[in-house]
């Protein structure tokens, strides 16, 4: 029997150990797309205890603990810091075979160095070794980057942010890892959306542009691209939500009175139709934009969000109530990412759903959009995203991406996360990629050697340094 999450924990052969002890180990991270703030990096804030580094804005724990009954106070609730670890401490025992019961104990071990298996009788125990050692120094939101072997990372961001906090970071020479700002447009997409009127006008003070039509607002979001572009933003993130949807406008005429009938209201409702037609014109614009810039497009798409409205209402978003959507609409994604072919070439483009469905037709539908003209694939599969980033799920991802793609293009793990502590999440990916590997290796369906090497270290790190051009 092996040790619990011992050295060779995820790694069943002698090859898989050696692949990610020689090759995906030290490697460097580059976390292209998370959600941390950078405030905390520019302030380099410190935590005082482990809940605020574990439980604060983590939907992963906080659906664990859902789902093991615990009450809503020690979660988003008024219950102490003290009060909300022992309640995820005590439910640690019930998530065998959740990837936070691996995640958590790892990010113990690296960060802290506390060895123990955590539950209700070890609370306390690690609630003051914790303690102790953030109290001690070395465990401040720069030390813990630092420590994790990040070399570059790019937060999530609206189009009329002012990117202060990436000015300030940026000019601080003591600081080496680069921390980049990319381009979340969705707003400007939810022309369906309560406050969408505001939101426009907030746009056009940011861009200095008078927004009247689909024209001018395209060049209001031109003029924040240029301003993303000259804080070093190489990539654009978009969050379709529930599915593609995929309608041409008649003409511009028709775009212009969507757009205009949704600007005029803070509570607009446009059909299905009208609002795909809005979107899709905007999307091909900015896939223009991206193209001429030489940015990274992402799309992620998939998330049926806030389905407990009750919860919605009093939690508001990003509280843990989003779901899996069963109708994704990859169809449509073809005939959108056709669109940005015929209008000049696609951007660089990675591609994600969070329906574990999807996953041999992405592979195969990326398949169809490569033609190269700069030796980098035009478009990728994204990992294994959200609720698909467990051990099974990734195991999966990897295989059908082998079968349908090229395994050795793909760009590796993201932490997609809130959590200065989460980057154990690549240890995780990287340990499971060198297991599959390692066992096509020794079942005679690799050739070991030099190749294989460079097949881990690619995926772990050159293939995201070299497609986004950090």
């Amino acid at each position: 029997m092996k040790e619990f999450m011992g050295e060779d924990f995820l790694l069943s052969t002698e090859t898989a150990v050696r692949l990610y002890n020689e090759y995906a180990k030290d490697a460097p991270i580059i976390d292209y797309h998370c959600h941390i703030d950078p405030r905390s990096i520019a302030e380099d804030t410190r935590a005082t205890n482990v809940t605020e580094l574990w439980l604060y804005g983590d939907h992963y724990k906080w659906r664990a603990m859902r789902s093991c009954g615990v009450y809503e106070k020690y979660i988003t609730g008024d219950a102490s810091d003290y009060e909300k670890f022992r309640a995820f401490a005590s439910i640690m025992p019930q998530l065998a075979g959740n990837p936070i019961y691996h995640w958590s104990h790892l990010e113990l071990r690296r960060y802290f160095g506390w060895q123990g298996i955590l539950s209700a009788d070890t609370c306390d125990e690690c609630w003051k070794f914790t303690s102790e050692k953030l109290l001690a120094g070395g465990m401040s939101v720069r030390d813990i980057i630092r420590a994790s072997k990040v070399e570059a990372l790019c937060t999530t961001d609206d189009p009329v942010d002012t990117l202060e906090w990436h000015e300030k970071i940026a000019a601080d020479g003591s600081f080496e890892v680069k921390v980049l700002p990319a381009f979340r447009p969705d707003k400007i997409l939810g022309c369906h959306k309560k406050g969408y009127r505001s939101y426009i006008e907030s746009l056009a003070r940011a861009s200095g542009v008078k927004i009247t039509d689909f024209r001018s607002l395209c060049d209001a979001v031109s003029s924040r691209l240029d301003y993303f572009a000259s804080h070093g933003c190489l990539t654009a993130d978009h969050g379709l939500d529930t599915g593609v949807a995929y309608a041409e406008a008649a003409n511009e005429r028709e775009i212009d009175e969507i757009f205009r009938t949704c600007a005029a209201t803070d509570k607009p409702d446009p059909t299905e139709r009208e609002a795909a037609v809005f979107r899709t014109a905007l999307l091909r614009f900015l896939a223009r934009e991206y193209r001429r810039r030489g940015w990274v497009m992402q799309i992620h798409f998939g998330a049926y969000r806030n389905v407990n409205a009750p919860v919605f209402k009093k939690l508001g978003p990003d509280t843990g109530f989003d779901v899996i959507s069963a109708q994704t609409g990859v169809n449509d994604l073809a005939k959108l990412l056709s669109a940005f072919s015929e209008d000049g070439g696609l951007p660089r483009t990675v591609l994600y759903s969070l329906n574990p469905a999807d996953n041999e037709a992405v592979a195969a539908l990326c398949g169809a959009f490569q033609c190269s003209d700069d030796g980098q694939p035009r478009c990728l599969q994204g990992c294994a995203w959200w609720f698909c980033d467990h051990e099974p799920g990734i195991r999966d991802f990897l295989t059908s991406l082998a079968s349908l793609s090229a395994l050795g293009r793909f760009p590796g793990m993201l932490t997609d996360s809130r959590s200065f502590l989460s980057y154990t999440r690549h240890e995780y990916f990287r340990r499971i990629l060198c297991d599959v590997v390692g066992g096509w290796i020794e079942t005679g369906r690799y050739p070991d050697g030099e190749y294989a090497g460079k097949l881990i270290r690619d995926i772990c790190y050159d293939n995201t340094k070299n497609y986004f051009g950090f």
